[in-house]
Formats: C-alpha cells, structure tokens, sequence
C-alpha cells in the first residue's frame, strides 16, 4: 500500500510521513482503522530517524510488520505507525557447510521458504505454512503444528540486530534470547531490524514433494480463501486450540461480520465486513465457553493494537 495522504515531513529524502492512513489493507484481516501519522522507511538508518523524531516529539510509536497476528481498533492507533514491509532483502554469507544469510525485518516469510526450498533443505517445511514477515518471525517464535523438524523459528535463526531507542544497533546471538512457544524475550527496547538464518548444507530430494503435499493438506484444513489472521489462540498442550473451541459446539459461529471457521475452530475469519469490535466479540465467546465446559483458559496469540 502506497501512503496517501497529506505529507507533513521528509526523513531522508526517502521516507515521508502522512497522516490519516486506513490500515485495514496493511493487516490479513483486513480489519482496522486510521493511523494518526504512517510511514514506511526503506531502510534501517530511516527507520533510526524516525524512532528518534517520534521520541523527541513525544509521539507514541507502533511497530507494524506482516500484520498477520494484530488486529487493529476500529478506532485506529494514536501517534506515529511504522510498517516495515519496505524494509526488506537477504544478504547470502559464505556457506561453510550451512546456508547461511540474513534477513531484514521486513522480508516476507515467503522468500524464505524460496531459499530453502531452492536448496532442498527441511525448514522449508515449516516456512510454507507461515505467513508474514521476519521480524514478526522472531517476536512470536512462529511455527507449525506439525512435528516437524525444524518447527519454529527458534531452531533456525542463529542472531538477530536490534535498533536501541538511543539508534545504536546491536547484535544478540539466538541463545542469548529467551525463546517460548510463540514468543521470544531478551531483545527489547527496541525494534528488530534483521535475523541471521543458519542451517547445514543437506539437501533432500524429497523436500519439494512434502512442501507440495503439506501446502494441499493446509488447504484443506484451514480457510485460507478467507482474510484472517492464522490461529487466533495458541494450543493449551497436549490439547488444541481449534479441538476445544469446536467441542465447545462453536465451530461456525458468526458475529457481525466475522466468523469462527467451519473448516477450523482456531481460526476467525473476515467474511467481508467484519469489524475488529466482531473479532473481539467471537474471542471473547471462545475464552468464556472453553473455560465454563473444559476449565481451560485460552490464551491469544493476537496482538491488539489502538
């Protein structure tokens, strides 16, 4: 999405902020109001500045990456929202033995899943059931459900750069980070600005025929014909999320213009019109029923943002 709207100030001569920008096109809900002031820096000493005015001007700033796990208020965000889509690309390093490469934040999953796939090795796997970009990667350890090997982000990112507050950049190795199911600690304050991927040199020839085969098994299990966010709760092991929620006789269940999924309780999706107050609405219902028929608490992997 190109940023419309009136320009209030130049960053560098490539980076311009705009005000009253609807972010609905920037999530995969599709589903979100106005951002007071939007930008989109295409690079990281870009991004620095822009981190630094806000603070100086004393303007709250938010962090928009793939948008596939916020939903945004129908209200929209107050302050400053920076997408990072436009912070994207791979630098190849010498292999060694591994492939090995970073990723700016920005760079969508996808590209990833190309390398790995190019090369025949097992993350592609796991990368081809994610959407998304890299940054999001590494804040929510995204993975499959699948055993898989590798399943998360945690096993195939070796460093990460975070941008400090204060614009210095730092380097954090993956094993210095606090990794958990679907979430990731030990980098903040800052933003993360790339990921550093390494995995051994060992190709598989059946690698693109299981990638195909998990691709046409995903489809068939999940509603990606529809505009959502993936799976809204994360699995209370050794159950699942969507199990609960469909025994809880909720599979299909509508609210305005959301829907929980009749292919797959764990996830809801935008049947065209949905309001983020819809969304809201149905997890609500999901979190209540769950935990009066099974004593379990549901807990989201959304992040909600206003």
């Amino acid at each position: 999405m190109e940023a419309r709207g009136r320009v209030i100030k130049k960053v560098n001569f490539t980076t311009q902020v705009s005000e009253k920008i609807k972010l609905a096109s920037n999530t995969s809900w599709l589903i979100g109001g106005e951002a007071e002031f939007f930008s989109e820096p295409e690079s990281v000493a870009d991004l620095s500045v822009l981190i630094l005015e806000a603070e100086k001007n004393k303007m709250t700033t938010t962090i928009l990456g793939g948008g596939t796990n916020v939903l945004i208020s129908d209200e929209g965000i107050k302050g400053l929202v920076i997408s990072l889509k436009r912070l994207s690309g791979i630098e190849t390093l010498p292999r060694d033995g591994f492939l090995n490469f970073w990723a700016l934040a920005g760079t969508a999953k996808s590209e990833l899943l190309k390398i790995f796939l190019k090369n025949k090795l097992h993350p592609a796997k796991m990368l081809a059931g994610l959407p998304g970009q890299v940054g999001g990667g590494v804040v929510m350890n995204a993975g499959v459900s699948e055993k898989l090997v590798p399943r998360e982000f945690s096993e195939i990112v070796e460093a990460i750069e975070v941008l400090r507050p204060n614009g210095a950049l730092e380097i954090i190795l993956s094993k210095n980070l606090k990794w958990d199911y679907r979430h990731c600690e030990g980098w903040k304050p800052g933003v993360i600005t790339r990921a550093k991927f390494l995995w051994p040199m060992t190709p598989d020839d059946k690698i693109i025929s299981e990638v195909k085969a998990l691709n046409l098994q995903r489809l068939k299990k999940q509603p990606l014909e529809w505009p959502s966010c993936g799976s809204v709760f994360r699995n209370p092991l050794p159950d699942s999320a969507g199990n609960l929620i469909e025994r809880a006789g909720l599979k299909g269940h509508s609210y305005g213009g959301a829907q929980i999924s009749e292919k797959h309780a764990n996830f809801i999706i935008n049947r065209g019109n949905a309001k983020a107050s819809d969304i809201e609405a149905l997890m609500k219902l999901c979190v209540e029923e769950v935990r009066k028929q099974f004593s379990i608490s549901l807990k989201s992997e959304v992040i909600f943002l206003k």
